[in-house]
């Protein structure tokens, strides 16, 4: 049995107009009561515009475990690389506490920030943990009362200060910690509050002045406003609340850099930096749907960062754009990130509903296309160094899921091309997009495992999990075997599906990608199975409560393009929605025997503001003021205009 319980899912549809009334009342939340001698320990990142922090917690033998980790993006180190974010564990001489309280654990709470429970043998004692919103700071803001009948003079030995500073490429990067922990006398009843920040900075820079319980109310806030957009109502606690947290989370990593706000991985290595996986095609074309100007304007930049790279001498582009914009990693070669781009920039323009950032991107995505052309190998298919697994397992020269992404980013990007009146240019990329399609069956369609599915590269002889790839991009000659591939014990694992057949390490990005998949294929009830268990696994397990990056790999890191990921597997999964232009998509729900109804209330997409609403009856698109715009049948493709809703004020949102 799980120790984590969910505490709170209230499927609300007014909850973005109950902003400003969430302190104290999150709609979503889950609790882990703690027993007497329980051991067991756990970390959450927490993430706002200048700061990210690692908040490790938990107990042994029952006794409070409570430890925080700060990451500055900003604050840069030398060599100004990928992990050059300044950092560190704050030690506990640092950090005031009451002498001689021994904490016993008794509850924890996660709904957006981290609440902690403890009793001594005094006192009741409650921990808030989270990030500020816009300054250099986190948070933990504690409260004690006194549950004794005698008055309890409160004393601690502890000092803030410097926890650690190093010589930067701007100057001497700081971080230490501060409070207004004074000496004081609890009566009988009473309790007495007070913060601790950890702090970073640049020697000598003005400091702002920090107002803890502003900035808990303006966390509270921004959890709201993330969660607000895209609100899920399966009947499943599990995934419903699951669902919000993968907003949050994927959201909530977007950090004010020298280049505009940048959406980051974290997990403490990857920050003010983008990757074309995990943020061209992973969190771009997500973010397109919640309407939040923040997000929208991060996904853009994500963009934007790699148009200087691309030339006419068609040199490859680099994997990730580092250091605020101001530098490269191609460590693992061209790992197919044009195909990346390519898939992922069509996908975001034409969801956004935006032609002005199509319009901007499309050189790029031109680019990446030829590119890609380019890169067409004497057997059809692109050929890449490697994958986003960046030689982890052997990919070939040639890999399947490079080919895959190449193949549904034509066809988006022929759609593209006719809407701006270049059916040329639209015929070229439907035609390569037809042959990299013919190309993809005959040179990775084989018998792998016993199964009628694809092999990852030529020679690949075992099981592997990107062989779902296919599936997401509407490729379903082989959807059967390759289905029953995924599903077998020898890949699929209550906690994810092993990357490769015989290994012991599960992605969660190839897992989403295959659950997203199998739903896709029609295989709902089997998918739906599948998604559920993942969901308590990850939401209610071990580690909660988000997506992961990896296992054993990594720590199980919270990295924030795995959420985006999970969102994806119920609006192109579950929902089947897909660009069909500026204005209008295609939808093919199929909705689960297990699941009485999903309703998936105000996207923001394609120019408009609607929900969308499956029964097993059928189905049913209504714009943001209750207005029919097309019904249908499960299981059958349907055309969504929205033009009627075009500019409407609600669209895009609130800004952050």
């Amino acid at each position: 049995m799980s120790r984590w319980k969910i505490e709170s899912c209230r499927r609300d549809d007014r909850l973005a107009d109950r902003i400003s009334a969430l302190h104290g009342d999150a709609p979503y939340s889950i609790v882990w009561y703690a027993d007497k001698d329980e051991t067991h320990k756990d970390d959450i990142e927490m993430a706002g515009r200048l700061v990210s922090e690692i908040v490790s917690y938990g107990c042994e033998s029952g006794v409070l475990s409570l430890c925080h980790h700060p990451v500055f993006p900003t604050l840069r180190t030398r060599p100004n690389n990928t992990h050059a974010s300044f950092q560190t564990d704050i030690p506990e001489r640092l950090i005031p506490r009451p002498d001689g309280a021994a904490e016993r654990l008794v509850r924890v709470r996660i709904d957006g920030v981290l609440t902690i429970d403890t009793v001594s043998d005094w006192a009741e004692i409650e921990h808030i943990c989270f990030p500020a919103d816009a300054v250099r700071a986190s948070f933990e803001l504690v409260t004690i009362r006194n549950t004794s009948d005698a008055a309890r003079t409160l004393s601690s030995s502890a000092r803030t200060g410097e926890a650690a500073h190093t010589i930067g490429p701007m100057g001497i990067d700081i971080i230490w910690t501060e409070s207004d922990f004074t000496e004081t006398t609890l009566a009988p009843g009473e309790s007495y509050t007070y913060y601790i920040a950890f702090r970073g900075g640049v020697a000598n820079e003005p400091v702002a002045t920090v107002d803890p319980a502003a900035e808990l109310a303006r966390r509270r806030c921004r959890a709201a406003e993330l969660m607000a957009p895209m609100l899920l109502d399966t009947g499943s606690d599990v995934i419903d609340t699951m669902f919000a947290f993968a907003k949050l989370r994927a959201g909530e990593s977007v950090f004010d850099t020298r280049y505009g706000p940048v959406h980051s991985p974290g997990g403490t290595a990857f920050y003010a930096a983008t990757w074309c996986n995990d943020q061209v095609e992973y969190a771009g074309p997500y973010f397109a749907y919640t309407g939040d100007e923040r997000l929208l304007e991060a996904s853009m930049n994500a963009y934007r960062m790699y148009i200087p790279f691309m030339s006419d001498h068609y040199d490859p582009i680099p994997s990730s754009v580092i250091a605020e914009g101001l530098d490269f990693w191609n460590g693992a070669g061209d790992r197919g990130d044009a195909a990346m781009y390519l898939f992922g920039a069509s996908r975001f323009v034409m969801t956004s509903g935006r032609r002005d950032w199509a319009l901007e991107l499309l050189p790029a995505i031109e680019w990446c296309a030829e590119y890609c052309r380019r890169r067409i190998n004497e057997d059809g298919v692109i050929a890449s160094d490697s994958d986003e697994l960046e030689g982890r397992f052997p990919s070939g020269d040639a890999n399947l899921c490079t080919s895959a992404l190449a193949y549904d980013g034509y066809n988006s990007a022929a759609m593209i091309e006719s809407v701006f009146g270049n059916p040329e240019k639209a015929a070229e990329y439907e035609l390569l997009a037809a042959g990299l399609e013919k190309a993809i069956e005959r040179h990775f369609g084989a018998e792998v495992g016993g199964y009628h599915t694809y092999r990852y590269f030529e020679g690949c002889e075992k099981l592997r999990s990107w062989i779902c790839m296919p599936l997401c991009v509407g490729m379903d000659a082989r959807a059967r075997g390759t289905v029953a591939a995924l599903c077998d014990d020898r890949m699929m694992r209550p906690d994810g599906v092993l990357t490769e057949e015989g290994s012991l390490t599960i992605w969660d990005r190839s897992t989403l990608y295959t659950l997203r998949g199998i739903f896709a294929a029609g295989e709902t009830d089997k998918a739906c199975g599948l998604f559920e268990r993942y969901s308590e696994n990850r939401l209610l397990g071990e580690r909660v409560p988000y997506a992961v990056e990896a296992y054993p790999e990594g720590g199980r890191r919270h990295l924030s393009g795995e959420s985006a990921l999970y969102c994806k597997v119920i609006i192109e999964g579950i929902l089947a929605m897909r660009p069909a232009g500026f204005d209008c998509f295609t939808i093919k729900p199929v909705l689960p025997a297990a699941m009485d109804h999903l309703y998936l209330r105000g996207i923001h997409a394609y120019g408009g503001v609607f929900d969308i609403l499956v029964g097993h009856d059928g189905f049913e698109v209504r714009n943001y003021n209750g207005d029919m715009l097309a019904s249908g049948r499960n299981g059958e493709e349907t055309l969504v205009m929205l033009k009627d809703t075009l500019n409407n004020p609600g669209f895009h949102g609130k800004k952050a």
